[in-house]
């Protein structure tokens, strides 16, 4: 679902060109799910391999991170753990929305309607294990370091950016705020239109910044009251939140009343909810024990190999790209020995 912060954070616009030499935790499920979701087929169908294999994620996954590496970003993939039990509402509601939305993709292809058939196709991906494993192996080729949590996979990239392991934390989901991330980027790539996953639309996008400190600072609250607005306005693990309460409401429910146990009108719902533990899942967080992050080289035989051999990428694309970072790469490091001669 997603937690509706947007109307309430202070967000700068910048460009990726900002992000050079700086490390990125990336929210990976989060990514990759928008990889599956947007790069498909006019049927609406995502990309495959001659095994009839999905390709869509490697796909977005190449194409992005030789963006990232030439301009010398030091992207790190954070991946999912075990969710906490309390997600298991918020799990199925998206389950049957992807059974709902393959019904009206059947419908529509049955019909003719190439148009409608590729926006509920959109809503219907689903990420793997083998997945998983082929975006490890991907990134591996790269010398991308990955990090695997024991849990939600944004609470570990916001506390990377806590830690001064990372400079910010890179996800379309503003839970990463509620983890305590430091700086949270959205649009995580280039400026541009992008079509939206579930609409025959595009918008303009551009990556922007919303640092934590600055946006508590205008709304007036703490970290643990912007934590109950979040579960006013519904969270992963409360995702009907409470009616008719949008994130305006939520605040200044907040700022008048200081906590969720003041607020005389939401009593009753509250007591429904387990929300202290809500509250201790994104102030306590499960992370990983990170103690070092290594950046290896990239292995351009392999990464050909992998991705033309077995996954049945075009050699020519291959190649141009690989020549794009090796060249970017080269005119990095020859800057950089001139700066100590």
């Amino acid at each position: 679902m997603g937690l509706d912060l947007k109307q309430l954070c202070v967000r700068d616009r910048t460009n990726l060109e900002s992000f050079t030499s700086k490390i990125v935790a990336i929210d990976a499920y989060n990514a990759i799910y928008q990889f599956l979701s947007i790069i498909r087929g006019p049927d609406g169908l995502p990309l495959t391999d001659y095994n009839g294999k999905i390709t869509s994620h490697i796909s977005g996954l190449f194409y992005r991170n030789i963006n990232f590496l030439s301009l010398g970003i030091k992207p790190v993939y954070v991946f999912d753990g075990r969710p906490p039990s309390l997600k298991s509402a918020e799990i199925q509601r998206r389950k049957q929305v992807k059974k709902d939305a393959t019904v009206k993709y059947e419908k529509a292809i049955s019909e003719g309607n190439y148009v409608e058939a590729k926006k509920f196709a959109q809503q219907t991906s689903v990420l793997r294990d083998d997945m998983v494993d082929e975006s490890k192996k991907f990134l591996d080729l790269f010398g991308i370091p990955w990090i695997q949590a024991p849990s939600e996979g944004e609470a570990t990239a916001a506390q990377m950016t806590i830690s001064g392991q990372a400079y910010a934390s890179a996800s379309q989901d503003f839970d990463s705020l509620l983890f305590g991330a430091k700086k949270l980027v959205r649009n995580f790539t280039n400026s541009g239109k992008r079509k939206l996953p579930n609409r025959n639309t595009t918008i303009e996008i551009e990556p922007e910044v919303i640092q934590l400190d600055k946006t508590l600072s205008s709304l007036g609250v703490t970290r643990e009251q912007l934590v109950d607005i979040g579960i006013l306005i519904g969270t992963d693990f409360n995702p009907d939140g409470f009616e008719r309460i949008g994130p305006k409401t939520a605040l200044k429910m907040i700022k008048d009343n200081g906590a969720l146990e003041n607020i005389s009108q939401i009593q009753e719902k509250l007591e429904e909810i387990d929300y202290k533990q809500i509250r201790n899942i994104f102030l306590n967080p499960q992370v990983a024990d990170i103690s070092e992050i290594k950046f290896g080289n990239v292995d351009y035989s392999g990464a050909v190999n992998y991705l033309t051999k077995e996954r049945s990428f075009s050699l020519d694309r291959v190649d141009t790209s690989l020549n794009r970072l090796k060249k970017a790469l080269e005119k990095k490091s020859h800057n950089l020995e001139q700066w100590f001669t």
